[in-house]
């Protein structure tokens, strides 16, 4: 059996429709090709301002909530480990740009610190930041990388956390004075910008869970902090469109496909309660379809910190959704959980390898969030922002030969090729990282890039996985 007649057969068959393993042996040997997903498809690769750029209190910038937990609540960190040297970018993007250029990257996603940019929060601009991201800005295009701008992916300003963050609703103003600075200085060379990366993860692992900065576990401000960032993704786009001439506006999602290993009328309540957090909350106001109230009642305290003229004003035309996926949640019903009324089950348990995430491999997961994307009413294209896995990689004669990361990689974007060749209007793909970095809560042991990075030394090495990607960028 080809390719083709795979992907229309698992086309009839449905979304649980697994690759059998003579054709996991084909794509293994490379019968997915780039031209396989038509010469617009965009391919790049993805990076985050605090787990890359070090430098934190370099040329003006102040302390965003990641800065002040490192230091402060060391502990939050399982490794005790912070970002304030990472990757070294800031001193090092001209080489690690260079490297993209050499791999045959075609677009390069980054992030803006906003305590480079506007050290306060608000107010003073300080230009040694505007300096900085130029700089990366013009060696990207001198090199030929497209650069791509993510304006928020998590590092809030400490200033602004100390008035409230995101549980604030001043906070919708903050970030459209961020946005507003940010574009006039770069929307003359960058047209792609993305308002979110992830508005899940750092409202409720920074408001309820505690996990990731602020480090809060207070759900009154996980509730407010979810509409304010709701009401952002609009406020935000709405700057970028009028500051940016043809400006192509996007903002991502982390999306898991929720299942359940036992149908019965409880788990599978659970599984849509559990849906609503994951993939729902936020990208159904946005596209105009209110908060999933119905499906998870606990949405009503959300509800309730709405003003009006707020539902329109979440609404917002976007040009493109990020889906950014890593794995699948299984779930069971357990009452006694707040909110959801649902656990994890352990990935361990259902039989697949495990990433050094404890994140279960599961291919199929990313298939199925784009085809669960794909079907709302008026979704606009879809592009995968990130994808990608962190296994335990070893250093061997100067070589990472990470197998199993190529293999991931290879069997996601099967999955990927089949949504589209199903009629998805999906543009684009990009690996998560470019580079080894400072992975949050969990420090510096999970690594994720195609290039490995020596913390000590700060020597870049181009990982089996980076190889393969140039080759297969290259057509080869």
């Amino acid at each position: 059996m080809t390719r083709e007649e795979w992907l229309r057969l698992s086309a009839i068959l449905g979304a649980g429709a697994m690759i059998p393993n003579e054709l996991h042996a084909a794509f293994a040997d490379g019968e997915i090709k780039r031209s396989d997903f038509g010469k617009d498809f965009l391919w790049g690769t993805a990076t985050a301002a605090y787990q890359i750029e070090g430098a934190w209190n370099v040329d003006g910038k102040s302390p965003s909530v990641w800065d002040h937990m490192a230091h402060k609540r060391p502990g939050k960190i399982k490794t005790r480990e912070n970002g304030d040297i990472a990757c070294d970018f800031y001193h090092r993007y001209e080489q690690d740009i260079e490297l993209m250029k050499k791999m045959g990257i075609p677009i390069f996603r980054f992030s803006l610190a906003w305590t480079r940019i506007l050290p306060d929060g608000t107010g003073k601009v300080n230009q040694a930041g505007i300096d900085f991201y130029n700089k990366v800005i013009d060696k990207c295009i001198k090199e030929g990388v497209e650069p791509w701008i993510t304006c928020y992916h998590w590092d809030l300003p400490q200033t602004l956390e100390d008035k409230g963050g995101w549980s604030n609703r001043d906070s919708i103003q903050w970030f459209e004075e961020f946005v507003d600075v940010s574009t006039k200085a770069f929307g003359d060379r960058v047209k792609n910008w993305m308002v979110f990366n992830e508005p899940m993860a750092f409202t409720m692992l920074g408001y309820m869970l505690g996990w990731h900065a602020p480090g809060k576990v207070n759900f009154k401000k996980f509730y407010k902090s979810v509409h304010h960032v709701t009401m952002s993704h609009g406020a935000g786009g709405r700057v970028i469109r009028k500051n940016v001439k043809n400006a192509n506006v996007g903002t991502t999602f982390s999306c898991s496909s929720v299942e359940t290993l036992k149908h019965n009328k409880a788990n599978d309540k659970a599984v849509t309660r559990a849906d609503v957090m994951i993939n729902r909350l936020f990208v159904e106001p946005i596209l105009g379809m209110g908060y999933p109230v119905k499906d998870l009642p606990a949405l009503k305290h959300v509800i309730k910190h709405m003003q009006p003229g707020d539902e329109e004003k979440m609404k917002f035309d976007f040009d493109f959704i990020g889906v950014q996926n890593y794995t699948r949640i299984v779930v069971k019903s357990l009452l006694l959980v707040p909110m959801i009324g649902a656990i994890n089950v352990a990935p361990k348990k259902l039989g697949h390898d495990i990433t050094e995430m404890n994140w279960e491999v599961y291919p199929e997961g990313i298939y199925k969030v784009i085809k669960k994307f794909a079907a709302y009413p008026n979704i606009p294209k879809l592009i995968v922002t990130e994808n990608g896995a962190a296994f335990k990689d070893e250093l061997v004669n100067g070589e990472i030969n990470d197998t199993k990361r190529v293999q991931f990689l290879k069997d996601y974007l099967g999955q990927v090729l089949k949504a589209k060749k199903e009629g998805v209007n999906l543009g684009g793909y990009f690996i998560w990282s470019f580079l080894d970095n400072f992975e949050w809560a969990e420090g510096y042991r999970p690594r994720f890039g195609i290039v490995g990075v020596d913390f000590a030394t700060q020597q870049r090495i181009v990982k089996a996985s980076g190889k393969w990607y140039s080759e297969f960028l290259a057509g080869k």
